[in-house]
């Protein structure tokens, strides 16, 4: 008896100078901690090198995205599923033959979960950069042939179309990991609010309000499905005034079409990144 009760009484000491020595620390902790990022090329980091070492070489994921750089800090379990192109539908279905319905990363153990999404449903992001490019030549740069053509159109498929699928994905994350903190991010500014000369991007200079505007449709779905299904949003867009595309490097946290320092254009950079995990980790703080 003696003997048993000395070492048990041994190891609850031991135990205690243990913890109140701080050899436990909150790092080893934040190991149990399970983090799952879903999302697009923005959510990927697709453009900044290198690559995350077994990811999809379709998905042009990041090794240093927001999400491994959170993680890599805070000692997160880190499940990124994160995979350029992807739309809202590939939570639900497989987007390509070696990638998974995403959110079948997520179940009831999952604590944490962000994610960008949307800029790639019914093509909006690179569809009307391509329609702006495209019109801006046609017309010498004159004017604001963009704005004129498809100002009506692009606005209603947001807000018909997307919105609902945002709305969509969102609840389903929700339910998929019921015990998670969900965060949202929206979109980095890629122009600013204003129509004048963008080095980078070859876009008629009276269009610059309504590519901006296009940006703001798009991130007020974000905002209003985020309130909608219960999620958090993290304000990337406002923090991200004055480092749109138009800046110079090393201001910008997003690259232009043109002049670009990395493989994939209109997307953020390694200070873009570094940026969205410094304000994913604020609200997670908060």
């Amino acid at each position: 008896m003696r003997s048993r009760f000395s070492t048990a009484l041994g190891v609850a000491m031991a135990a205690a100078v243990v913890v109140a020595g701080g050899l436990v620390p909150g790092d080893a902790r934040a190991e149990t901690v399970r983090y799952v990022n879903l999302g697009d090329s923005y959510s990927a980091g697709s453009g900044v090198l290198p690559p995350a070492p077994g990811s999809s070489l379709l998905c042009l994921q990041a090794n240093d995205n927001f999400a491994h750089l959170l993680a890599r800090k805070n000692r997160y379990r880190l499940t990124d599923v994160s995979c350029g192109g992807a739309t809202t539908d590939d939570f639900f279905t497989s987007q390509n033959g070696d990638v998974k319905p995403q959110l079948r990363a997520l179940d009831g153990k999952v604590d944490i979960v962000t994610f960008s999404i949307g800029g790639n449903d019914e093509n909006v992001f690179a569809g009307t950069v391509m329609k702006c490019v495209i019109a801006g030549v046609k017309a010498g740069m004159r004017g604001s042939p963009c704005e004129d053509q498809n100002s009506t159109t692009v606005l209603e498929t947001i807000r018909d179309k997307t919105f609902p699928k945002l709305v969509r994905a969102m609840k389903a994350v929700r339910v998929a990991a019921p015990n998670a903190k969900v965060l949202a991010l929206n979109y980095p500014w890629i122009a600013p609010d204003s129509n004048s000369v963008c080095p980078g991007m070859p876009v008629a200079p009276a269009d610059g309000k309504f590519t901006h505007r296009v940006q703001v449709e798009l991130n007020d779905a974000i905002a209003r499905a985020a309130e909608q299904t219960g999620v958090t949003l993290v304000d990337v867009a406002t923090a991200s005034t004055g480092h749109d595309a138009c800046k110079p490097v090393g201001v910008r946290w997003v690259e232009p079409l043109l002049t670009t320092v990395q493989p994939v254009p209109v997307h953020p950079n390694a200070l873009g990144e570094r940026n969205m995990a410094r304000l994913v980790g604020r609200v997670l703080n908060d």
